[in-house]
């Protein structure tokens, strides 16, 4: 029932998910003489799980360079992520060590631990049963894909950087300032070749103009050819 709670799944050979969670400082004695912990697990299931989370990102920002998708992969496996996620679906209750070792001290072994049962889903299921336990159970629950890219896309900047390869200079126009009980709101909207292509609000100029920005990013993501196709329009004329 553990291994069901943290899986969502019910193993074919626990023995690999045992050994995931025993900490080298209470290690598994064999017969043969050897001790065995969840380090050699821990080496597997990082290359496993990097090659899940680069097959699952390769797929799903097609229209991004090998830059974002390295970027952002770093962080969803970075141990602070790891560390979170273990803790999420309980497998620090879970984690067998040594009364002496300091887990709050060394929260790495959360994440340590996470990439062990990586590496025993993979010995015990194969890799499309890791792969769908990254999308249906972290991903699903646990990751927020829009709380991620908020921390990664600089939405200004990308929309920079896709005008400029087609030699367009985007502009950001103030359109108002508001002034509220002493809270100021500014309308802001983003025009590539005098057409309005979004508007947004936000406490601050930066804000709205990131706003906007990712509204256009959307689009431009949505439809490869969005911006060859506000470049056929001819540009507004200004009454």
């Amino acid at each position: 029932m553990l291994f069901y709670n943290l899986l969502g799944f019910y193993p074919d050979d626990i023995r690999y998910y045992q050994l995931a969670l025993h900490h080298k400082s209470v290690p598994i004695h064999t017969q043969d003489g050897r001790n065995l912990c969840n380090e050699r697990l821990e080496f597997l299931g990082d290359a496993i799980l990097n090659s899940v989370i680069t097959d699952i990102l390769y797929k799903r920002f097609q229209n991004e360079r090998e830059g974002f998708l390295t970027n952002l992969r770093s962080k969803i496996v970075s141990r602070e992520s790891l560390n979170h996620i273990a803790k999420e679906i309980g497998l620090d209750k879970a984690i067998i060590a040594s009364r002496y070792v300091n887990l709050h001290a060394n929260s790495n072994i959360y994440g340590n631990a996470l990439e062990a049962l990586f590496g025993a889903i993979y010995l015990d299921q194969g890799y499309r049963k890791c792969k769908t336990f990254v999308e249906e159970r972290l991903f699903s629950h646990i990751l927020d894909w829009n709380d991620i890219l908020q921390k990664e896309i600089n939405y200004k900047s990308r929309v920079l950087e896709w005008c400029h390869k087609r030699h367009i200079e985007p502009e950001f126009d103030l359109l108002n300032e508001t002034v509220q009980r002493n809270k100021h709101t500014f309308h802001t909207c983003l025009k590539i070749q005098g057409h309005i292509i979004s508007q947004a609000t936000g406490g601050s100029k930066k804000e709205s103009q990131q706003k906007a920005a990712e509204i256009a990013y959307k689009k431009m993501c949505a439809d490869p050819h969005f911006l060859e196709k506000i470049i056929e329009q001819p540009q507004p004329t200004e009454e």
